[in-house]
């Protein structure tokens, strides 16, 4: 089947990010490739997988064979540690406890992940947010894996990333699942949300982490309920079950399985939705 013009959306959500794989393979199976694909933070790196040719199995593979390793992942950390004392501290001061998102990015991305936009088979707008400019701002050239890094640089975790020019961190903060981003490219836009919220564990109050990863799932859950009452919300809408917390990269597998029903959802909507649009032209 050949589709012209059909745009994939997807949402930011850390670890619960593993559960737009799923989704990725129902495509493959249906034999079905987006036109374009936007993402931000997870959903950007796992749409530049996807748009640099891997398959929804292949992105499962990597990510199975590297989150499942806790030697492995724990190794890859280790090397992300400051080994010189300027590299303690930013412009602003000491940056105790931020990651380099840049050179994370350099650690984990699969081998062979293309350096530049221009380099995909599939184009590709990546979201962050522009941190002094006060708005989103969507990368679509230049160098692909520092616009990775910018659009994943949550503040609790990474450092910013200074790129053209701006200071950039996470792309939630401003457009979690950035399917405006190429509604006019596209006949049909599915979004895939798998940002979540904070789950209850009875009376227990959360602890630092936890609130601050909660309050930030719940302004982006307001920013896509703000988006959804606009004048062209998402032509199908995939929400995944999840239940990881965001840093729980060591649950791929559970991730993975429990989002596992999205297949049949995205095959049964999407089959419906092209049925009545125009297909291949």
């Amino acid at each position: 089947m050949t589709v012209e013009r059909f745009g994939l959306a997807l949402s930011g959500g850390g670890a619960r990010g593993f559960a737009h794989i799923p989704v990725l393979e129902a495509l493959d199976e249906m034999g079905v490739r987006p036109s374009i694909i936007t993402g931000t933070s997870i959903g950007a790196i796992m749409g530049a997988g996807y748009a640099a040719g891997m398959s929804g199995a292949d992105i499962r593979d990597y990510a199975v064979s590297l989150f499942t390793n806790r030697t492995e992942v724990l190794s890859r950390l280790w090397r992300l540690r400051p080994k010189r004392v300027k590299d303690w501290f930013t412009d602003a001061g000491p940056a105790i406890g931020q990651i380099d998102a840049r050179r994370t990015m350099e650690t984990f991305l699969p081998e062979g992940l293309p350096l530049s936009f221009d380099d995909l088979r599939i184009p590709l707008k990546v979201v962050a947010t522009d941190f002094y400019g006060w708005d989103a701002a969507s990368l679509e050239t230049g160098p692909l894996h520092p616009a990775l890094a910018a659009s994943a640089a949550l503040p609790i975790v990474f450092r910013p990333v200074r790129l053209a020019g701006r200071v950039l961190i996470d792309g939630g903060i401003t457009n979690p699942l950035p399917f405006d981003l190429i509604e006019d490219d596209v006949d049909l836009v599915m979004a895939v949300d798998v940002v979540g919220g904070p789950v209850s564990s009875g009376d227990r109050l959360p602890g630092s982490m936890e609130a601050m990863f909660g309050a930030t799932q719940l302004l982006m859950q307001s920013l896509m309920a703000e988006k959804m009452r606009g004048s062209r919300p998402p032509d199908i809408l995939i929400r995944p079950p999840v239940g990881a917390r965001v840093l729980e990269f060591l649950k791929v597998r559970k991730i993975v399985a429990r989002a596992e029903p999205a297949k049949d959802e995205v095959k049964r909507l999407l089959d419906r939705a092209l049925s009545a649009s125009v297909v291949g032209g």
